[in-house]
């Protein structure tokens, strides 16, 4: 609850600061926020009693910090953001209501890999995926319209977890003699290379860069957490290296993307960003008192492109400044902290892959975009989870956060329940 009011509270400030009046539609507004988060609340209570208590609210309180920016910015992004939110929430209780156990998701890896192939190759179906902005991401039937793979990132993650932990042993225990040494026998990597090697084939065919290496990063650090063998990322690295170096060669979006990272123009979408954060300052022009536009050094009107979804992060740099957004990198590095705490605690070890390996998509998606909006990396096009415009983007973000309160409270009663054994032994 006190993060619904916290989000409240920074609606009116953003309302005072844009209109110099408290919003008309508060009462409303404040319906609405508080009874999402109370029906949020109230399935944890029903379905996952004992998940982490610190998961939610920051989840809550991302969303609609999320929420208060698009609605600053106006055109009508709010609107649909709000109903994007509800339908998340609906999918989050639908999800913690209809997966009751999670090793029953073990039992589906070929039915999940089956999907998340059908949801990749949806965009490429004539007339019904649209290039949109040099990507092939969006599927459009009748007035909806998303894009399919934040639903495949999930499907795969669990089809990682479950072939990775069937096959530990041979994936970490030298089995294979050569001569008078023992090795690595590399044919249980095969299939899944395979699987691997078909989802970057087809985010390359839909230029979808940031998406590809959101799987790549995913494969790779359950492979580790699997083997615990520094051979593996090796491998890794050298294989990113390379499809970096086919992908800037083959795809124009990437060998942009790169080559405004390195030499920026000074209407570029990065220098735009920059300018804007560089006018927060430490505290920021105040929510709704800034202009959402780069300060530019000489004649530059342009407003910061794409700032409801790819630059909103550079938007809360403009009005809550360097402290504002070192907030919301301490409430994501918290977020991700706590996955990983859901991790160790899981009651089995598909559950413990499964749950790191979501807080891999959540934790490298928020990365990725802000390292890329302070031009630490180049634009990888992934938006900011819980708080940048996106549909398909937070429905699955909130079926994601569904999963690991699941195994968060598997992992806690089996904790109570050992102890109170213990408890009785002695």
């Amino acid at each position: 609850m006190l993060g619904a009011l916290i989000v409240v509270a920074m609606y009116v400030v953003a309302s005072v600061g844009t209109t110099a009046k408290i919003p008309a539609n508060l009462g409303p507004f404040l319906g609405i926020v508080l009874a999402l988060a109370l029906a949020a609340h109230v399935a944890n209570r029903i379905y996952a009693p004992d998940a982490n208590s610190v998961v939610l609210p920051i989840v809550t309180l991302l969303n609609g910090l999320g929420y208060v920016m698009l609605a600053r910015i106006g055109g009508g992004w709010a609107q649909a953001q709000a109903g994007w939110t509800a339908i998340g929430v609906g999918a989050y209780i639908v999800t913690l209501a209809v997966v009751r156990r999670s090793r029953d998701l073990d039992r589906y890896r070929y039915l999940l890999l089956l999907g998340a192939v059908a949801l990749m190759l949806a965009p490429l179906v004539p007339h019904l995926g649209r290039n949109i902005r040099g990507a092939r991401l969006w599927v459009f039937i009748g007035p909806f319209n998303g894009q399919p793979v934040e639903l495949a990132k999930l499907a795969l993650c669990v089809f990682f977890a479950s072939y990775f932990v069937e096959r530990r042993e041979l994936l970490s225990v030298p089995t294979m003699r050569v001569g008078n040494r023992l090795v690595l026998d590399p044919r249980p990597l095969v299939p899944i290379l395979v699987a691997w090697g078909f989802a970057m084939v087809v985010l390359g065919a839909e230029h979808d860069v940031g998406f590809a290496l959101l799987i790549f990063v995913l494969f790779m650090s359950m492979l580790w957490l699997t083997s615990g063998r520094w051979s593996y990322v090796l491998f890794g690295v050298i294989l990113f290296a390379v499809g970096a170096y086919v992908a800037n060669e083959l795809f124009s979006q990437v060998h942009v993307r790169i080559a405004e990272w390195l030499h920026p123009g000074p209407t570029d979408q990065i220098s735009l960003g920059l300018y804007g954060l560089g006018t927060g300052g430490l505290t920021g022009t105040g929510l709704g008192f800034g202009h959402i536009v780069a300060a530019c050094p000489v004649h530059c009107t342009n407003p910061i492109p794409e700032v409801q979804s790819d630059y909103i992060f550079a938007a809360f740099g403009t009005e809550m400044g360097l402290l504002g957004t070192t907030l919301i990198v301490f409430a994501f590095a918290l977020l991700t902290g706590s996955g990983m705490r859901i991790a160790q605690t899981a009651r089995s070890e598909f559950a413990q892959m499964v749950a790191a390996g979501l807080t891999v998509i959540l934790g490298f998606q928020a990365f990725s975009i802000m390292a890329g909006i302070v031009r630490l990396l180049p634009l990888t096009g992934i938006t900011l989870p819980f708080m940048a415009y996106g549909g398909s983007s937070l429905v699955a973000n909130y079926i994601l956060v569904a999963l690991l309160m699941r195994i968060s409270d598997e992992g806690e009663r089996a904790v109570v329940s050992e102890a109170a054994t213990a408890t009785r032994v002695l």
